[in-house]
């Protein structure tokens, strides 16, 4: 393999480091790393890329060149959500997201970070009470990697191996509870109802059986439908032994039953409403939830923060709980592994919390509910549009069908985009029952305004 030079952007490169570290692991050149990688497999060509740029001003530049091809929704009307949604975020929690003490997304020692943990520990509390849950873990990578441990869990809890969820699911959420959940359990749809597009529970009692791990699905639903039949549903999962594993969005529940209320055992779901930014997709962390069942909480691979008396009258400690259940402790014999947690986001979603109350979660929630109803009615007023397309009770999301426009979605939505708006989700690949359809997201951030600019230009590109 060809020697480097020294690179300024690469630690450890100057080439008296890179035999020091070589001679340190006892091999004689970088070529020795990947000698278990059969030669033929390995490609021994040059790669095909542009010259390296050395000058720091001149690399800023061209990355800055690169980023301005961005469209933000900061300088856009945005309307796009599935999965990552704009919210407004409190001049606080970007403040206290800045603070030196909490700026990472690792946990750090219980020892030394104490206010870190204290703050985790909050965060918990918080969304425990918000949910109606006795033990809440710390953040997950995202929503998907805490459903695909709480199914996990659940296989392992009933000792079973079959998993039912809800043909709404997300495309991007299901392929990956293939590739965690497959190994030990196989996943079957469950229909959706085609006018709803609710859970056929019809279809749930054929499919339902004594091997069945736990039955999950989402309140609200992706296409943004609140699950009406999410008693019947719980009542379904437990008459035949299963777990009832529920993803929620916590910003709706200012306004909707928790979980809790209708028997779920386990939820799961994203604190990026909660005060984080979208960041390109980054500003997720999944949580998972239940009742303080020890069996059950035996069960978790997510980190759990506990708090226990010190020794001097009002003083608290705050440390890791069963730590002894996690692929920390077990390494090579743990059944599941932790994996990115989210510490920081974990604190911003407690500020958030704590800022808005119980008050400002029903407020908010009630203004995303009647700006998204407003937004739904106005499209639908326009000849050629449904909607909203299917006749359920919806929270921020509703479903668009653009099937008699003449237009496909990627069409509309390229238009509007020269108008500087984000169009909804196209839904027509992954649904293809639904049409040239689209998720469209409406929260507080909109206004009047907003979407009455979407409405003219809808009617403008279909004109």
């Amino acid at each position: 393999m060809k020697q480097n030079k020294s690179d300024p952007f690469i630690p450890n490169s100057v080439p008296s480091i890179r035999d020091k570290m070589l001679d340190a692991i006892g091999i004689k050149s970088v070529e020795d790393i990947y000698a278990s990688i059969p030669n033929e497999i390995r490609f021994g060509g040059a790669l095909n890329l542009p010259s390296p740029i050395r000058s720091e001003s001149r690399l800023r530049k061209h990355v800055e060149q690169i980023l301005s091809k961005n469209r933000n929704a900061q300088d856009n009307i945005n309307f796009l959500g599935a999965g990552c949604w704009q919210h407004y975020v409190p001049a606080v929690c970007d403040e206290i997201a800045q603070r030196g003490e909490f700026v990472t997304a690792y946990g750090g020692g219980q020892f030394g970070d104490h206010g870190k943990w204290q703050a985790v520990f909050e965060f918990q509390s918080l969304l425990g009470e918000l949910i109606g849950m006795d033990v809440v873990s710390t953040p997950t990578y995202d929503w998907s990697a805490a459903a695909n441990s709480a199914l996990l869990m659940a296989c392992r809890y009933t000792g079973r191996n079959e998993i039912l969820v809800p043909e709404t699911i997300s495309a991007d959420r299901l392929l990956q509870m293939y590739n965690f959940v497959r190994p030990v359990a196989s996943i079957k749809k469950i229909k959706m109802v085609s006018n709803t597009g609710l859970m056929d529970t019809s279809d749930l009692r054929s499919k339902i059986s004594s091997a069945t791990a736990s039955v999950y699905f989402e309140n609200p639903t992706f296409l943004g439908a609140i699950e009406t039949g999410a008693y019947e549903i719980v009542d379904i999962a437990k008459s035949k032994g299963a777990l009832a594993t529920v993803g929620v969005d916590p910003i709706t529940l200012g306004v909707i039953s928790p979980p809790s209320e209708y028997g779920a055992d386990i939820v799961v779901g994203d604190i990026q409403p909660l005060g984080i930014h979208m960041y390109g997709g980054g500003g997720l962390g999944g949580f998972i939830a239940s009742n303080d069942n020890p069996e059950l909480i035996a069960e978790y691979n997510a980190l759990l923060v506990s708090i226990a008396p010190g020794l001097r009258p009002g003083e608290f400690g705050f440390d890791y709980s069963t730590f002894d259940r996690t692929s920390y402790e077990k390494r090579g014999l743990s059944p599941d592994y932790i994996g990115t947690t989210q510490w920081l986001w974990a604190i911003i979603a407690g500020v958030y919390l704590s800022l808005m109350g119980p008050v400002g979660m029903n407020e908010v929630g009630k203004t995303i509910m009647e700006r998204s109803s407003y937004a739904s009615k106005k499209l639908g007023n326009i000849p050629g549009i449904k909607s909203p397309s299917l006749s359920n009770l919806f929270f921020k999301e509703f479903v668009v069908d653009f099937s008699d426009t003449g237009k496909t979605v990627e069409e509309i939505n390229i238009d509007l985009l020269d108008r500087g708006v984000f169009g909804g989700f196209d839904l027509s690949s992954q649904f293809k029952c639904l049409g040239q359809s689209s998720l469209y997201c409406v929260t507080e951030v909109h206004t009047k305004d907003d979407i009455d600019f979407l409405t003219q230009s809808l009617k403008e590109i279909l004109t």
